[in-house]
C-alpha cells in the first residue's frame, strides 16, 4: 500500500518576462526548451516549456508589464533562482558563449564533483548551468529521441 503525500515533486518554476515572444525563442533557442503551450490568464500570457528529460519541471514564462528580473542576494552577491542540469558543463558553457549569451566563468567545486556557471536570460533573470557526480542519469522523453537541431 502506498502512503498518502501532501506533495510529490517540484511542478513548475515561474519566471517572469516583459517580452514573452522574445523569452520563448530564448529559451527554446539557447537552452534546448520546448514549448508546449501559450495561453491567456488574468490579463497576460504565460508559455509552458518542457525539457528533454522525463521528469524534468516545467518552467512557466509569466508574461507582466512589470520589469524585474530575479536573482537571490546571498550575502550580498547575485545568487540564481534556478539551476539546469548540463550533462556536458564545457559545451554548454562554450556552446552558450558561442551563441553571444554572455556567460561567467566556469567554476570547479570540490576534487571536480561539480562545476557551475551563471547566465542571465534577456530579461536579466539569473539562472545556473550545472553538473555534479551526484546528478541522476538523464531518461529522455520519447518526442525528444530523434530531434534533430535545425
Amino acid at each position: 500500500m502506498n502512503p498518502e503525500f501532501a506533495f510529490t515533486r517540484i511542478g513548475y518554476v515561474y519566471v517572469p518576462t516583459t517580452e514573452i515572444e522574445q523569452s520563448i525563442d530564448w529559451y527554446t533557442r539557447n537552452l534546448d526548451f520546448k514549448l508546449i503551450n501559450k495561453f491567456q490568464d488574468r490579463g497576460s500570457f504565460m508559455a509552458v516549456l518542457h525539457h528533454p528529460h522525463k521528469h524534468s519541471i516545467a518552467l512557466l514564462l509569466i508574461e507582466t508589464e512589470d520589469k524585474q528580473p530575479l536573482e537571490i542576494t546571498r550575502n550580498g552577491k547575485p545568487f540564481p533562482i534556478m539551476a539546469i542540469h548540463c550533462p556536458n558543463i564545457e559545451f554548454t558553457h562554450k556552446n552558450l558563449k558561442d551563441q553571444g549569451v554572455a556567460v561567467e566563468e566556469l567554476h570547479t567545486f570540490g576534487k571536480g564533483e561539480a562545476k557551475s556557471f551563471y547566465f542571465r536570460d534577456p530579461e536579466g533573470n539569473l539562472l545556473e548551468g550545472a553538473w555534479s557526480i551526484w546528478d541522476p542519469e538523464d531518461e529522455i522523453k520519447e518526442d525528444y529521441k530523434n530531434r534533430r537541431k535545425d
